[in-house]
């Protein structure tokens, strides 16, 4: 695991939390991450995106849950010890995604991280950054705050109501 040893943003690049999700590995800015917490029932909305798995009290704040899986069309989604969920602040909104389960936290240098490759119109991947790299590790970098907002931030805002 690598760790920001207080180098300016522009020498080291970005500090990331690394998650799964399947068998692809994402990473958030840290910046973002509020706290991480294991996956406990939720109160579901109804008539709500099929992504939005419900709310959840998180000591007073009505927190709206997205599930990632959902999100990303990965099939059959199974909850176990090592699912969680990821608090964050986005947008001066706390939202909770859940995701496969939680790596560590990586610092890229400028030079590790790619720019992504562009593809049709027809697939939405505004929110990738770029491809990250460590070691062996293919890590796809995204701005959570693009993937949030928009028409799924009105979404997300409609639940938390």
């Amino acid at each position: 695991m690598a760790i920001s040893t207080g180098q300016s943003t522009a020498e080291h690049g970005r500090e990331l939390l690394t998650f799964t999700l399947g068998n692809e590995e994402y990473g958030i800015d840290i910046l973002n991450v509020q706290e991480i917490r294991g996956y406990n029932s939720v109160t579901n909305i109804a008539n709500s995106a099929e992504f939005i798995k419900g709310v959840i009290n998180l000591r007073g704040i009505i927190v709206p849950i997205v599930d990632m899986r959902i999100k990303f069309k990965l099939g059959h989604i199974t909850y176990n010890e090592l699912t969680v969920v990821i608090i964050l602040n986005v947008a001066n909104r706390v939202i909770g995604i859940v995701v496969d389960a939680v790596s560590d936290v990586v610092a890229l240098a400028a030079g590790q991280i790619k720019v992504a490759p562009e593809f049709s119109g027809a697939l939405d991947t505004s929110y990738i950054t770029g491809l990250g790299t460590v070691d062996d590790r293919m890590i796809i970098v995204m701005d959570i705050e693009k993937l949030i907002s928009g028409r799924d931030m009105n979404l997300i805002e409609m639940a938390a109501a």
